[in-house]
């Protein structure tokens, strides 16, 4: 059965979840033809968006490559980047039971009424995976490794319950979740941090997401043109030449008018089948709510998102110079940082200079965790037959670096048990009460 599950998983996203999408579709009562078209749909969305990914992460790794030879950078752990990360994490027995458990684990939520994700994004189980591996190669306790990766599915669960309104309101998307392993954990640093910039005089003044920013810079405030000029600005860091920078300038660009365009292809297959999700549910639970919990892709085509990430891709570099103590060089993940911070933008809702300082500060965060966790990681990926191709150590910043990782790492090296089973229980009473306990005091 793990064989099975995990041979499907590996058709990748654009096969698996046209098939998921189409099987739920009829199990809710949608039509075959319509649930066929919407599947297809999706899948053709998927390519869209994976090929405006593909377009920003080759243009961007060459430019951050520039610039780390150019500034001459000498970091010892280098940043792999996502893909890599997802094959170590999936590449061991602990590994293959995250999509198993991940599904029981809904489903099992589901039932009792404590989560209103229903999961669909099964590839991204691997965020699961991968911090169980970094709990086994600190324990070398099998079990411990089990319990952590349930723990980490349930409190995601829980953060996607947490997000959903704000995705509805940000966003747009009704009944959309994104129980992302990537993106969940930023909602909650964002939430303090725009706290603390609603009160710093000056700052708290400053409109700058993209609808202001057009009406303030005409021409120059549109999207596409912001991506022309951050494009141009970033290859001429990387010390390009005049052709590289022009055509660097124009590939950015292109990325801020296309990833829309996915995206809406992309939520036009979703929407019969969210629909269709929610028209079940009221049947047969009245009063009862269904998210379909998506990958955060869905949100990384927003103006906002795509500024702010581009402006975030050379001042990553910056800090990983400057930080005392920082041992990661920044590279496979840059092309990774619209979805470490599409949450936080929709907290500091759409304001640009907000995410940009919010991220400059998140991302200091990620640079230390992901120096700190290196050696598991690197020792993870041996243990998966990962080719290191010659690098002593590795790490993914867009989850070796996030802060339930190092929460995770933190539990394992102290009272593992303890720590782990108060991560479970308080992501238990979050769904609980998000579920249960606001529904009862809404009635009263």
């Amino acid at each position: 059965m793990f064989t099975f599950l995990q041979s499907f998983i590996d058709l990748g996203a654009i096969v698996v979840l046209p098939i998921l999408i189409f099987i739920f579709g009829i199990l809710l009562g949608t039509p075959s033809k319509k649930a066929f078209n919407a599947g297809l749909t999706v899948g053709i969305g998927f390519v869209g968006l994976n090929l405006v990914v593909e377009l920003l992460s080759g243009s961007l790794g060459k430019a951050a490559q520039a610039m780390v030879e150019r500034f001459g950078l000498q970091l010892t752990t280098l940043d792999v980047g996502w893909p890599a990360a997802a094959a170590i994490s999936y590449g061991t027995l602990l590994g293959s039971l995250a999509i198993p458990l991940g599904i029981g684990i809904n489903l099992l939520l589901l039932f009792l009424g404590w989560t209103k994700t229903l999961m669909v994004d099964m590839w991204n189980f691997w965020h699961a995976a991968f911090v169980a591996s970094l709990v086994y190669a600190v324990t070398e306790n099998f079990a411990l490794g089990l319990y952590a990766m349930i723990s980490y599915q349930v409190m995601i669960y829980c953060l996607s319950d947490i997000i959903a309104p704000a995705i509805k309101k940000f966003y747009g998307f009704p009944n959309i979740t994104f129980p992302h392993g990537t993106s969940a954990p930023g909602f909650l640093v964002a939430i303090p941090l725009n706290w603390l910039f609603d009160r710093i005089p000056g700052f708290n003044k400053i409109e700058a997401d993209s609808d202001t920013i057009q009406k303030k810079f005409g021409i120059f405030g549109e999207s596409t043109v912001m991506g022309l000029i951050i494009g141009i600005a970033i290859g001429l860091l990387a010390g390009y030449n005049l052709q590289g920078i022009l055509q660097l300038g124009v590939k950015t660009a292109a990325v801020m008018l296309l990833m829309p365009r996915m995206v809406s292809v992309l939520m036009e297959g979703l929407a019969p089948i969210s629909e269709a999700a929610n028209q079940f549910v009221q049947k047969r639970f009245p009063g009862r709510e269904v998210n379909i919990g998506m990958d955060s892709a869905l949100s990384v085509g927003h103006p906002a998102v795509l500024s702010s990430s581009l402006l975030l891709v050379p001042i990553t570099i910056f800090l990983a110079v400057v930080l005392p103590g920082n041992k990661t060089l920044p590279f496979g993940d840059l092309a990774t940082i619209p979805f470490v911070v599409c949450l936080m933008a929709a907290v500091f809702r759409g304001n640009i200079v907000r995410t940009v300082v919010g991220g400059s500060l998140y991302m200091v965060s990620i640079l230390y965790i992901t120096s700190w966790v290196a050696p598991l990681v690197t020792v993870s990926a041996k243990a998966a037959k990962f080719n290191l191709q010659g690098h002593s150590s590795i790490t993914a910043m867009a989850e070796g670096g996030l802060w339930p990782t190092g929460l995770f790492v933190f539990a394992a090296k102290h009272l593992p048990w303890f720590l782990i089973s108060l991560i479970l229980l308080a992501s238990l009473a979050g769904l609980f009460y998000i579920n249960k306990m606001s529904k009862e005091n809404e009635v009263n």
